[in-house]
């Protein structure tokens, strides 16, 4: 039997430490993985005294909003114990299941700000304190939402992302590949892709844009486009690792001519 993905070049640009799965999906199915990762992971250090405000069994409800977060909190904010928890995706979920953290709520369909505004214990919220674990920056839906919803929302940022250096092999490689017609760059965001977009400008690489493009969600796809990817766009339910790759195998399994053709 060809493996699913036999004769593809997946441009894979996660962050280093968070690849190797998505990469071993690839390989096992005969997919050439190329690694440039786009961004970077850095803990932000909190100082005594709001790790002392921000404990999460001072409030109702903690919310993760990734495994970053999980990761990075862990290490300077107390376990929750009392607090009921909320992850916003699986992948967070699964992180949070690891520490041995039970998680009280998580969306069953989208991995997202919308996915758990819509579960049941977000409803109604007044008199209750919530503290959001995320990254800096990001969207403020979450936060505005819960608020006008009657809770006191309280954020805390524990990493940020930046542009990782780019590995001087890797662009070189990515250049030879961008003139293959079954290179797909995977993305897990509008800020990974914008980061990839000005480690290999047009000006280095005018073919990227064209390549096909594998995206989590409708959002990240506008972003694409709004960002000027010319190239298909094949639209993952979610940025989990598994999502990500059974899309992409249905897609290859798609567009794969049957035998005799």
């Amino acid at each position: 039997m060809t493996p699913a993905l036999e004769g593809l070049t997946v441009l894979v640009t996660r962050p280093a430490r968070q690849a190797g799965p998505f990469v071993a999906m690839l390989r096992d199915a005969g997919a050439d993985p190329l690694l440039l990762p786009a961004i970077e992971i850095e803990p932000i250090e909190l100082d005594a005294a709001s790790r002392a405000a921000l404990a999460p069994d001072d409030f109702d409800w903690t919310v993760y909003t990734s495994a970053n977060a999980v990761e990075c909190s862990l290490q300077q904010l107390p376990r929750p114990a009392r607090t009921r928890v909320a992850a916003i995706g699986r992948a967070t979920a699964r992180a949070l299941d690891e520490q041995g953290i039970r998680v009280d709520a998580v969306p069953q369909a989208a991995s997202d700000s919308e996915g758990l505004l819509a579960l049941g214990p977000f409803a109604d919220l007044r008199g209750q304190r919530i503290l959001i674990v995320k990254g800096a920056g990001g969207r403020t839906l979450l936060r505005e939402e819960l608020a006008r919803r009657g809770a006191e929302v309280v954020p805390c940022e524990v990493y940020r992302r930046r542009p990782a250096a780019a590995d001087p092999a890797a662009l070189e490689a990515l250049h030879e590949a961008s003139g293959r017609t079954r290179l797909i760059v995977a993305v897990t965001s509008g800020e990974v892709l914008g980061a990839l977009l000005e480690a290999a400008p047009d000006g280095r690489l005018p073919e990227l844009r064209d390549a096909t493009l594998l995206v989590p969600g409708e959002r990240v796809a506008e972003s694409a486009r709004t960002l000027g990817w010319r190239g298909p766009l094949i639209v993952a339910p979610s940025a989990e690792d598994g999502v990500m790759f059974a899309t992409l195998a249905r897609h290859a399994s798609c567009a794969r001519p049957s035998v005799g053709a």
